[in-house]
């Protein structure tokens, strides 16, 4: 079999009019981006044209020097195991002399020294491992045939420092073949075109080819039943554990996907209690699980053996699981960039239709589902900016390129502005940039280690120090490390890794639950916790930074415009809503279109403001310190504040009181960079980004293999002396500058918060004095208790509260 129409005609296919687009362009030598959704084709569509290409002599091995013909670019390595499979099916089949292989972190000892020696015909690879590719001099001799670049899963790159340094990979594989063809894969996304002239800067107005119209998604919800108490604020939702068990018996295989790993492994573990078959039939699968659990996982999926897989956004992307029958979705998407995604992995074969069910873990997530059909009704779906200017990549790409032969600067810097990312960079950037990878600037210039490249006479950087080299090379990437402690048995076998400070919080002997096990600690050894399996029962479950998902703006005003009526009208999310709704329109009042609602109530513990923008958690919090900085300076008092997805609540010690005026003045958008510098302890949230940055920018060394891990303690206590000592002593270092704008523009979202609050100032206030809380505000009171001090936990607290809530208002 020789040819791909005789390949596609022996499993019954018919190449679709995208795919045979994208052969006939990348045959003529174009760049494009494929936006297509999920099992539509578009692996094939992406790879048929090198296929073409080798098979018309264009790629042969024999006719060119070592090293890969076609480089695969995925986000996940999860994801890369399967591109491997799904790329050697075809070349077999057409009987290419090819060898596909991948280097990432879970690639074989045996594919690594393929890869390294440019023995692998077609590499997949991580943006990260492209990096380290780079940083061997030997990797221009072996890159001389390379013909094209195929980046998969675009979307999911794009919005990050991870898209930002794959930009400045590819800007390098184009200076050295100016012919090389580049094709990105993408999702939906709400700024299409911006993320295609990121990908391909090189190439304006490159085409866009879209597949099939999208699948059909459709979203169900598992309602309460009448007269069901369901709670106004909740977080796991395991109330709805005997629908979730009925509605697995119904498929032959699902996915259950959490918003976060300790969510995950809860409903594991409470699926597990009642798991009608084999346990070998349940699995649980995330990110921070041993790299074999999680394989063995995926090939229980794709071969029908597994029943249900507990997952979060580790398996989000396109791993292809023919066999899963549905997808379950506990709590809220957040987003519909997410949902769609999630959606897809169900049936995921072309023309077939998704489905995804949807458990509300408190009632108003109904509104949140309803929100979310009303969004793909008309399309809607969040954009994801590409970052820009980040200094820290550009660093840190700076010295890989300085240990891979060598870099001229004027040539660098004309190849780095030609990326979307650095388009805007200046000279005087560049410069600091420079001087940074040299000396690390004047603070830090008089200490050896900061001193990783060095100029020589032929006017060339390079890296001259086997120690430097072997230290930036452990480090290279952008994925924040989250401090793992790893967690393995006593007699051998690793589970995976949580968090230092987590484990920092037990003693020998307690349990904790982790990897669907029970789990007794033994000891804790060199950032290793070494544990037993103990009987099955309860214990702690770790909780994972930076855990919880904000709501999309997107999604937030359609949620608003749900609860006030204009959309979603008659649905069965609003039907079961109703009670609540009525409730909150009889206390208070629904949201309105063009007006702004505000209640303010007096409680036992204090006065309480409660603002609704319906702008996402990340909003709010911002919004919540800069009111609390405004009204301090009106009149001296002592706030607390909490924010959700729906909105903020700020409380007051000292007596006081509030009119739409001075609600007014607290959110006018003028003077708010002032105002957040001084409400948000702009100074602290920098020190906090800035161990990141410096991470990436390599400031912080990572352990040496055989030494000692550092904890997180001890990095934190490192970027904090580093950040005291630039602060001090080169306040412009180009670091300092980054980390006050990454908090403006991320940890706060500034555009975010100046758009939100102008919107506000379009909107009349619409502010209530309800006798109590109402359901819109007491899930912000009930956010407020959790940083209290209290003999009590907060569920307890939570619980009574509500319960008293049910008794006053039925």
């Amino acid at each position: 079999m020789r040819t791909l129409r005789d390949w596609f005609a022996a499993r019954g296919w018919s190449p679709l009019p995208f795919q045979r687009e994208v052969w006939t362009r990348y045959l003529a030598g174009e760049s494009g981006l494929i936006h297509t959704p999920t099992g539509s084709g578009k692996t094939l569509a992406a790879f048929g044209g090198p296929l073409l290409d080798a098979l018309r002599g264009g790629a042969a091995p024999s006719a060119r020097t070592p090293g890969p013909t076609l480089l695969w670019v995925t986000p996940l390595r999860a994801l890369a195991n399967d591109t491997v499979r799904a790329l050697r099916e075809p070349v077999d089949a057409l009987g290419l002399p090819w060898t596909v292989g991948m280097r990432t972190g879970d690639a074989s000892a045996r594919e690594k020294r393929l890869a390294r020696a440019g023995k692998l015909d077609v590499l997949v690879i991580t943006p990260e491992s492209l990096a380290l590719l780079l940083s061997y001099d030997d990797t221009a001799a072996q890159l001389q045939g390379l013909r094209g670049v195929i980046v998969d899963e675009w979307h999911e790159l794009v919005g990050s420092k991870r898209g930002t340094l794959l930009q400045l990979c590819l800007a390098r594989l184009r200076t050295r073949s100016p012919t090389l063809r580049t094709w990105g894969l993408s999702a939906t996304l709400g700024n299409l075109d911006e993320a295609r002239d990121a990908l391909l800067p090189h190439a304006p107005g490159a085409a866009i080819v879209s597949g099939p119209a999208p699948r059909r998604v459709s979203i169900e919800t598992l309602l309460p039943g009448e007269r069901e108490r369901f709670p106004w604020a909740g977080h796991l939702g395991l109330s709805q554990l005997p629908r979730v068990v009925a509605l697995l018996a119904e498929a032959r295989t699902s996915l259950l996907f959490a918003n976060t790993r300790a969510q995950a492994e809860l409903w594991h573990r409470a699926l597990e209690s009642v798991w009608p078959h084999a346990p070998e039939t349940l699995a649980l699968h995330h990110g921070s699980l041993d790299p074999k659990l999680r394989r063995a996982v995926e090939d229980g999926l794709r071969e029908g053996r597994i029943c249900c897989a507990v997952a979060t956004s580790s398996l989000d992307l396109g791993v292809d699981f023919p066999a899963v029958d549905q997808v379950l979705q506990v709590g809220s998407p957040k987003g519909m960039s997410r949902l769609l995604q999630r959606a897809g992995r169900a049936r995921h074969r072309p023309g077939e239709a998704g489905t995804i069910a949807c458990v509300p873990t408190h009632a108003l997530e109904l509104a949140e589902y309803a929100a979310a059909r009303v969004a793909l009704t008309h399309g809607r779906i969040e954009a994801r900016p590409p970052p820009r200017l980040a200094l820290d990549v550009l660093a840190q790409h700076c010295v890989t390129l300085a240990l891979g032969g060598g870099f001229d600067a004027d040539a660098l810097y004309a190849e780095v502005t030609g990326t979307h990312a650095y388009a805007a960079l200046t000279r005087a950037q560049w410069d600091a940039v420079l001087a940074f990878i040299v000396e690390g600037g004047s603070a830090l210039s008089h200490y050896p280690e900061y001193r990783r490249v060095v100029r020589d006479e032929d006017g060339l950087y390079r890296v001259h120090e086997r120690r430097i080299a072997f230290r930036h090379r452990l480090s290279i990437g952008t994925i924040a490390s989250d401090a793992g402690m790893s967690v393995k048995f006593l007699k051998g076998g690793s589970l995976g890794s949580v968090e230092e400070s987590f484990i920092g919080r037990l003693r020998p002997g307690d349990r904790f639950q982790f990897a669907g096990r029970t789990l007794e600690l033994s000891r804790v050894r060199d950032m290793t916790a070494y544990v037993r399996l103990a009987k099955p029962g309860d214990g702690a479950v770790p909780r994972w930074q930076g855990g919880r998902m904000p709501l999309s703006t997107e999604l937030g005003r359609e949620v608003e415009a749900v609860l006030s009526g204009a959309s979603a009208q008659g649905t069965p999310e609003l039907r079961a809503l109703a009670p609540i709704l009525g409730l909150q329109s009889r206390l208070s009042s629904l949201p309105r279109a063009g007006h702004l609602l505000a209640e303010w109530f007096e409680a036992r513990d204090g006065q309480h403001l409660c603002v609704f923008p319906f702008a996402g958690r990340a909003v709010h919090e911002g919004l919540a310190a800069l009111m609390a900085r405004r009204w301090g300076r009106l009149a001296p008092n002592t706030f607390g504040f909490a924010a959700n997805d729906y909105g903020l609540i700020l409380s007051m010690q000292a007596k006081t009181d509030i009119d739409a005026e001075r609600l007014r003045t607290l959110l006018d958008p003028a003077q708010l960079v002032d105002d957040l510098r001084e409400g948000a302890n702009l100074a602290e949230l920098s020190r906090r980004q800035f161990r990141e940055i410096a991470r990436i920018a390599g400031l912080l060394p990572p352990s040496l293999p055989g030494g000692a891990p550092r904890s997180m303690r001890q990095l934190q206590a490192s970027a904090g002396l580093l950040f005291d000592v630039l602060s001090r002593h080169d306040p412009d270092h180009v670091l300092l500058a980054q980390a006050e704008a990454e908090v403006l523009a991320n940890t706060l979202d500034l555009p975010a918060l100046d758009a939100c609050l102008r919107d506000c100032a379009t909107r009349d206030i619409d502010l209530h004095r309800p006798a109590s809380f109402t359901p819109l505000s007491f899930p912000l009171w009930a956010e407020a208790q959790r940083g209290q001090l209290s003999t009590e936990d907060w569920k307890t607290r939570v619980q009574r509260a509500a319960a008293r809530l049910e008794q006053r208002h039925g």
